[in-house]
């Protein structure tokens, strides 16, 4: 894997941080649970009282430097955090995008100025970013987007359109990915990040109708001749280098999320199949419910020690690309076989909605596609670690 220096490498926290830290997560989610976050998802509140919780305890700004009133304990930690909200049974995607991507392109390339207005909000939950990137022609190609900013009369103007960017309605402002050239400092052309507030004039939002269930809505975004100052733009001409600094956070922190769902679903179906006897010994006294769960428990081992190597490459300053997507990927499927097995041991239960178990499915699916798809992580990984011809251009 790559060992290729990021901006900054972070003093990761030591194993006794580490354990006070998760257990003090898993002393605030137990205050919600499963049923919470089924019950916000329907009205549309975006959990917003557990963010609030996390937030008051440290927990979401474990990986913002200390000057910006953070943690400063790394990428482990928050990946931590995500792990044991997930296993307590509400899985927010948010983790892995306002905490994680966006901050850590702000506390590695963003200006003081920026810094100062965003990290220390961001670390204890009072302020959320969103982060746009998706386009409904570019896919997984960053290098095609359409979005366009261009510097007219001393300020950036931005058009184009963006889909599937999450908590739009939850966010006071959103890390824009848009093609720029020339401004202030004859910027080359090519991706660069931009704060652009929710609530600006030229700025609409669709929400898009999707089959899971989650307190984070998706929505399309169409920017009209949004105008921001000089100032919103992150990074400068470092774009590509702005924008890969967070998206090994992003699935490090994905991973982090699917591997507390796993858990999540293995410890229901271990108690159940304990408990459950339909002729004179308990179900998980019987191979065909005992073997796939501890196969999940095996492949969820393996996650777990992934992502942990992942997160500690990206705390040692290493770029990290390969161990993010074999993190990201393991997880990924790792999560749809425990749930899978899970809710077969449950059998009609498992699709009751009040057994907590269905209600992750169209999630859990969905990380097998976004936030990049298990095909383009095995590209990378083909590239990268194999030393493979490239497959995409």
């Amino acid at each position: 894997m790559s060992t290729t220096s990021s901006p900054r490498a972070t003093a990761t926290a030591g194993a006794e941080e580490l354990a006070a830290l998760r257990a003090a997560v898993r002393q605030v989610c137990s205050r919600f649970g499963h049923d919470y976050y089924v019950r916000t998802s329907a009205e549309g509140g975006n959990a917003r009282e557990l963010w609030t919780a996390l937030g008051e305890i440290g927990a979401l700004g474990v990986a913002i430097p200390e000057e910006h009133g953070g943690g400063g304990q790394g990428i482990e930690a928050l990946a931590v955090v995500a792990e044991e909200v997930a296993a307590c049974g509400s899985p927010l995607m948010l983790i892995a995008l306002s905490p994680a991507v966006c901050a850590t392109m702000l506390a590695d390339h963003g200006s003081p100025a920026q810094q100062q207005e965003w990290l220390p909000g961001l670390a204890d939950g009072s302020k959320v970013l969103a982060f746009a990137i998706t386009e409904p022609d570019a896919g997984s190609n960053a290098h095609n987007i359409s979005t366009r900013a261009v510097f007219e009369d001393g300020a950036w103007v931005l058009s184009g359109q963006k889909y599937y960017v999450s908590h739009v309605d939850n966010a006071d402002a959103m890390v824009v990915i848009a093609d720029a050239q020339g401004g202030p400092d004859q910027l080359p052309p090519g991706p660069k990040a931009f704060l652009v507030p929710t609530e600006v004039e030229g700025l609409s939002r669709s929400e898009i109708a999707v089959e899971i269930i989650s307190p984070e809505r998706q929505y399309s975004l169409f920017l009209d001749r949004v105008r921001v100052p000089a100032d919103a733009i992150v990074g400068g001409e470092r774009g590509l280098g702005v924008l890969f600094s967070g998206l090994n956070p992003e699935r490090i922190l994905s991973a982090a999320l699917l591997n507390g769902i796993s858990r999540y679903a293995v410890d229901k179906a271990v108690a159940y199949a304990r408990d459950r006897v339909v002729w004179s010994e308990p179900i998980g006294a019987h191979q065909a419910i005992a073997h796939p769960l501890a196969r999940a428990e095996t492949r969820l081992t393996a996650a777990r020690l992934l992502t942990l190597e992942a997160a500690r490459a990206a705390d040692r300053g290493e770029t990290g690309g390969v161990a993010a997507a074999m993190a990201k990927l393991e997880a990924s499927e790792t999560a749809s076989l425990a749930l899978d097995a899970a809710m077969q041991t449950h059998g009609g239960n498992g699709m009751a909605r009040e057994y907590g178990l269905a209600t992750l499915s169209g999630l859990v699916r969905l990380f097998r596609i976004a936030p990049v798809s298990s095909e383009m992580l095995l590209n990378h990984i083909a590239h990268k670690a194999l030393r493979l011809p490239r497959s995409y251009r």
